[in-house]
Parts: C-alpha cells; sequence; structure tokens
C-alpha cells in the first residue's frame, strides 16, 4: 500500500525571527489505514447562562446510565450518549454569592461578593498559557449582550477580559483580512506595545542589583511574565502578517434587538465550529448574559431577570421554561454542529469539550448550591448522569474545579489542582 507522507506537525513558519508550528491540519495526517489513531489537537467551548436553570425541570431522575431524562434533557435526547449531566456540584466560597457568583464561574474565587473581592485565573486563560501560540488566537471570549461589564475570561492578574457580542465583529476578527493600512497599523500598535515592555524591563533591571533577596525574587516573577508576553507579542506580529483562513459562508447579520438573547446565541454558536476547525482558536467561552426587557418569544411578556425570581408561581416559571427550553434547544444545536462538522474523519466533538452550565442553583433564591452542569464531547464516555454528593449525604457537594482538572487533563495538560478542587471527577472516564 502506498503511503502518502504527511505534512509534519513540526514544520515551521518563520517570520520577524519567531518560528511558529503550523496549525493542525488533515494534510498532517498520514492516508493510511489507522490515520484515525493520530494525535488531533484538543479544544474546549465553556458556556455560562448566568440566571440559572430551572432545577425541576433540568435534573434527571435516577443516576448512572439508566436515567429518566428531564424535560430539558429530553430536549437533547438525540445525543444522549454525547454528553454526561451532573448534579451535587457547588463553588467553595461562594454560598452568598448570588449573582456575583458569575464572576468566579471558570476560576473558582471565593466571595466574589464582598467588597475587594480579587479574582484568579480562570479555566480558559490557564488553558492558553499552556498552550501557548500555537493558534492566532489563544482564546475566543464572547458574550450574548454588550451591556454586561464582564466576561467569563480573567487573567492571571484577575482582570476581567472584555468580551465580543457582535457575531459580524466575531467573524471579521476570525476569517478577514484586513487593507494594507490596517494591517500597518496594527504592526506599529505591537510594536509600540513591545516597546513599552522594553523599557519598563529596563527599568526593572536598573533595580535588579539594589533590592533585597524578597523583592529579587518578585522582579524575577515580573521578568519571567514580562517575557512571557514579549513571546506573545511577537507571535501576535508573526500572525498580523499571515493570511486568515477563508470560509465559504456570508458575514453573519447582528441581532439588532438586544433582548434576544436566543437569536444572539444561535448565531455566535455557528461561529464557535469554524473557529474551532480553522484552528484559528481552541478555548472558547460564552456568557450568556441576562435581559431586563422581554425576550422574544411566543408567549413570554416579563423580562427574564424577573421571571427567574419566580417565587414558585406557576405562570412565571410556565414563561421561565419558554425561554429556558429555547436555550437547551440552541445547545442541542451547537452540539449537532459540533458533531456533524468533521476533522480527519472524526467529529470536531471528539476532541472538542463543552461544558454547559450556570453559576446559580436557584435564581429565584440566590442560592449557588447544586448548579447545573453538562459536559458534551472532548473524548469522554457519556451517556450518564453523575450524582456528585455521597449516598446520604445529597445536602453536601463536590467542588465544580473537581471537573475542570479533569478537563485539563483531558487536554493533555499536566496538572492535578485548578481553584477549590480536591481530586478529579469520579466516574468520568475517557474513551
Amino acid at each position: 500500500m502506498s503511503i502518502h507522507n504527511p505534512l509534519s506537525r513540526r514544520t515551521f513558519l518563520r517570520a520577524s525571527g519567531v518560528s511558529l508550528a503550523l496549525p493542525f491540519l488533515d494534510a498532517m495526517l498520514p492516508r493510511v489505514r489507522g490515520a484515525e489513531n493520530a494525535p488531533r489537537p484538543r479544544r474546549m467551548i465553556c458556556i455560562c447562562t448566568v440566571l440559572g436553570l430551572h432545577g425541576p425541570l433540568f435534573f434527571p431522575s435516577g443516576a448512572g446510565r439508566d436515567y429518566e431524562a428531564s424535560p430539558y434533557l429530553e430536549l437533547l435526547k438525540d445525543h444522549r450518549n454525547d454528553y454526561t449531566v451532573f448534579s451535587g456540584f457547588a463553588h467553595d466560597g461562594n454560598e452568598a454569592g448570588g449573582h456575583n457568583s458569575e464572576l468566579s464561574f471558570l476560576t473558582a474565587a471565593r466571595d466574589p461578593q464582598l467588597p475587594g473581592f480579587k479574582n484568579s485565573i480562570s479555566l480558559d486563560q490557564f488553558v492558553a498559557d499552556k498552550i501557548g501560540v500555537a493558534t492566532r488566537f489563544p482564546t475566543l471570549t464572547l458574550a450574548s449582550v454588550t451591556s454586561h461589564a464582564h466576561s467569563l475570561s480573567v487573567n492571571r492578574s484577575g482582570v476581567n477580559l472584555p468580551a465580543e457580542s457582535k457575531p459580524s465583529k466575531v467573524f471579521a476578527k476570525l476569517f478577514l483580512d484586513g487593507t494594507p493600512e490596517e494591517i500597518q497599523r496594527e504592526t506599529a500598535r505591537l510594536a509600540e506595545g513591545r516597546s513599552v515592555l522594553d523599557a519598563v524591563s529596563d527599568q526593572a533591571k536598573r533595580l535588579g542589583g539594589t533590592v533585597s533577596p524578597g523583592d529579587r525574587e518578585k522582579l524575577d516573577e515580573y521578568f519571567s511574565s514580562v517575557r512571557e508576553m514579549e513571546q506573545r507579542l511577537q507571535a501576535m506580529q508573526t500572525w498580523s502578517k499571515m493570511p486568515k483562513p477563508k470560509v465559504d459562508i456570508p458575514v453573519p447579520t447582528d441581532v439588532s434587538n438586544a433582548a434576544d438573547q436566543i437569536r444572539k446565541m444561535d448565531v455566535l454558536f455557528d461561529l464557535m465550529p469554524l473557529a474551532l476547525q480553522t484552528d484559528s482558536t481552541r478555548v472558547i467561552t460564552m456568557l450568556i448574559g441576562q435581559s431586563d426587557e422581554p425576550i422574544p418569544i411566543p408567549g413570554v411578556s416579563m423580562g427574564h431577570h424577573t421571571l427567574s425570581h419566580h417565587g414558585q408561581e406557576p405562570e412565571k416559571i410556565a414563561q421561565l421554561r419558554k425561554i429556558e427550553e429555547a436555550k437547551m434547544k440552541s445547545l442541542a444545536g451547537l452540539i449537532n454542529k459540533l458533531k456533524t462538522n468533521q476533522e480527519g474523519g472524526d467529529p470536531l466533538l471528539a476532541n472538542t469539550s463543552v461544558l454547559f452550565g450556570s453559576n446559580l442553583g436557584n435564581a429565584s433564591n440566590h442560592s449557588t448550591n447544586n448548579i447545573p452542569i453538562l459536559l458534551a464531547g472532548g473524548g469522554f464516555k457519556h451517556g450518564q448522569h453523575l450524582v456528585m454528593a455521597p449516598k446520604g449525604k445529597e445536602n453536601q457537594h463536590v467542588p465544580l474545579s473537581n471537573l475542570f482538572v479533569s478537563m485539563l487533563q483531558r487536554m493533555g495538560i499536566e496538572t492535578d489542582k485548578f481553584g477549590s478542587s480536591t481530586g478529579t471527577v469520579t466516574g468520568l472516564e475517557s474513551v
């Protein structure tokens, strides 16, 4: 049998004195039987819907693989074997967090409701730090509303990163090359950032011989951060000179109605598989925010936030159900897209972990216990309901960070700790 000599993953593009490994391409796969076993990039999508999901309609009955699907999970019945649903997760120290607990959804930082709260690095940024400059965009940070002052993404310094909510801008960022003038301005901007780093670094070096051992240790940490940033800036300069991948779809139309969260979800979900399949990024986050105006769904007449504080009123719960069912249908659509998009003969979902859930277990009373969490794809053995709390201790919870550690390890990142984790998730196995 003849063998097509594949393009090596170790092939490098050289520009501006920087060597960058090529993104993963099907051309790198050997054209022989067994190519399906060739390693492929692992990816991650993390989605948080900040107003929770009504527990009685989300959590299933029974545990293990024979669980009885809830009304919301029935909307995912075509993908039952592609996801695991969890109960009994929470973040330690978030008990009084209320709505502010969304700040800690991907970080697990304690007490987000307190004045002077200092956040920690989020799961996606932790992954980006490990992956480095393998892709044009280390992460893609999205949100469904422009009014939200934050995203799910937090850097190592505790600074919340801005999110993009306009699909047209996301598309342009991923797939449209700038004019020569725009590229020149971007190159100049990046060069300016490098010069600022050089200047600050020079000043710090002059201090090096006059400081105490303790301060010298702090300066060493600072220099490491500067070197990392310089490497990123070099990579960004190189990527800015490379053409972006082309996709055969039109620029998406932005959703003019700010309250139309569902339509915004659908359009942004359409872009996620394209961003991953072109290896433009390997990590995506999306915050699904709240709207004080009624979401344009037949039968919904009150704002989503008002409905989330339903106080067990049947009419409010009925309207809330319509909104949350629409969200679950959007999620089903995303999973379906990731299953039907192929990469080297395998579905994109096989190497993409999709975390979907909320920071609130019961939005009506701001409870952050037993938060709804679902994990799809990523090469895990799915089709089950995992109950995290020990039998007879259903009021206890397990840190959600344990799931984060399992996801990190599946990404190929060697770590046994993240946030408040105490281990990995028992019962969640890899294929």
